[in-house]
């Protein structure tokens, strides 16, 4: 089991500029686990190779099991969720977190649990806010919260969640935060902190541990369904932000979970809209063999229900458009 403090860093939009800035400031001495969580999806990525030419510090897709080592920034590959624990760095394809995996969520609330008072989590640039509960988490465990400065930053939305949300140490420019984090890490671990049950439930059962009473103790069902797998989702109490649940362990902020409705949403209107065309088609090409066949009463009506269909296309691409607007 390694004593080494943890910094945990997340990142999106504009992350992999802001990265590379980071690790080629870190100074080589850098004491603490560093992990690294940058939105990827399941796309191939060349992070940990841009990250160690970058910097001093060598940067690394890890293995599952393999023990953390102080110095060397574990990066989150593509398709997997990142968790560090002071024995252990495991890799999760378990469900994604506020539709994303690899997410930074779980990261960082891993660090919570394992690290407490020795955790820092540091936000970057990105796009909506996820990354405010698990530094949220972090502070609950006696943890430092640093972000970058929004102002600063690509993709504001995360920093600036994290700021509205959270109540953050320090909200430093890019420039500043490889001296800061330096400063921290050598600095005296905080009284240790009382590990939060609920986060231990969560963790639990973002792990498959026992999901259905983990949730229960949770919060409140709602009237909402999960966008990954169709089941009830439960509106977790006392969260900042607001925050979903289901009992597969798929997890939202509310923002996260708008945007995946409206991708659904999306999705089944221009589905509609091609099955209405499709269906047109077929029709013409029926009445065209009804034609053939001398069948001129069946060539008629298939024609008028094929315009029908038309005019219903022609408006719901209307609609479709003037959402998009």
């Amino acid at each position: 089991m390694t004593s080494a403090p943890v910094v945990v860093i997340g990142a999106s939009f504009g992350g992999v500029n802001a990265l590379l800035e980071l690790a080629a400031a870190l100074p080589p001495d850098f004491p603490a686990i560093v992990g690294v969580v940058l939105h990827v999806g399941s796309r191939a990525s060349i992070l940990p190779q841009l990250l160690s030419r970058r910097g001093p510090h060598p940067a690394v897709h890890p293995k599952d099991g393999e023990p953390p080592r102080p110095g060397v920034l574990y990066v989150a590959p593509p398709d997997h969720h990142l968790l560090l624990t002071p024995q252990a760095v495991r890799l999760n394809r378990g469900p994604r977190e506020n539709y994303a995996r690899p997410a930074i969520d779980p990261l960082f609330r891993s660090a919570a649990l394992g690290w407490r008072e020795r955790a820092i989590g540091v936000i970057l640039t990105g796009d909506l806010d996820d990354g405010t509960a698990g530094l949220a988490a972090i502070k609950r465990c006696g943890g430092m919260a640093v972000v970058q400065d929004p102002q600063e930053a690509v993709g504001p939305s995360m920093p600036a969640s994290a700021l509205a949300h959270v109540q953050v140490d320090h909200c430093v420019r890019l420039a500043q935060l490889a001296p800061l984090l330096a400063k921290l890490v050598g600095q005296p671990a905080r009284s240790p902190a009382t590990v939060p049950q609920d986060l231990q439930r969560e963790q639990a059962l973002f792990e498959g541990n026992d999901p259905m009473d983990q949730l229960a103790h949770l919060g409140e069902p709602s009237l909402l369904t999960c966008p990954d797998c169709g089941g009830g989702l439960v509106e977790l109490k006392g969260s900042q932000p607001l925050r979903y649940r289901c009992h597969t362990g798929h997890g939202f902020t509310a923002r996260s979970l708008e945007a995946a409705q409206q991708e659904q949403a999306d999705h089944a209107l221009w589905s509609s809209l091609r099955s209405l065309q499709e269906r047109r088609l077929l029709l013409l090409r029926l009445a065209t063999v009804a034609e053939a066949t001398g069948d001129v009463a069946q060539a008629q009506a298939g024609r008028r229900q094929a315009e029908r269909l038309r005019e219903q296309a022609e408006q719901l691409s209307r609609m479709i458009e003037s959402a998009d607007a």
